[in-house]
């Protein structure tokens, strides 16, 4: 069995935003050789996320405008978490409903997603350079 790791610098500039990142997973998956196997793709920040879904741009904003419904970034002071000096505790909130991980198939070494998957990196505490990691198993 073959593995294969990468790290992915993710560096949103914006508190919140979602970023394509399905080419640089199908490079990954490219560079390791692996016909047939599994890639994770791991949001190693726990005010960040990794999801599949449409590369959408309403969806997007939706996903935003619905986050922010379910756990508002202000006021701060609504969170115990933020009694220790940060203002972030939306965040963590925002990434526990979007996810941490991914797991997609590689099929005759490529990504094998239904219709219109894509992987996308949501950040939710912007601002400073983060990390995915990409790790390949397979034969």
């Amino acid at each position: 069995m073959k593995s294969h790791t990468e790290y992915l610098a993710m560096n949103v500039p914006a508190r919140r935003g979602f970023v394509n990142i399905t080419g640089q997973v199908a490079a990954a998956v490219k560079a390791s050789g692996v016909q047939e196997g599994l890639v994770l793709v791991n949001a190693m920040h726990i005010t960040a996320s990794v999801f599949i879904n449409d590369e959408e741009p309403g969806l997007h904003h939706d996903y935003d405008v619905w986050l922010e419904q379910l756990a508002p970034h202000a006021p701060t002071s609504q969170y115990r978490h933020n009694d220790t000096g940060e203002d972030n505790a939306d965040a963590h909130l925002k990434r526990q409903v979007m996810g941490r991980e991914v797991v997609v198939a590689i099929t005759r070494g490529a990504l094998d997603f239904g219709p219109w998957e894509q992987i996308f990196y949501g950040e939710f505490d912007g601002h400073r350079r983060k990390r995915v990691l990409v790790k390949v198993i397979g034969e």
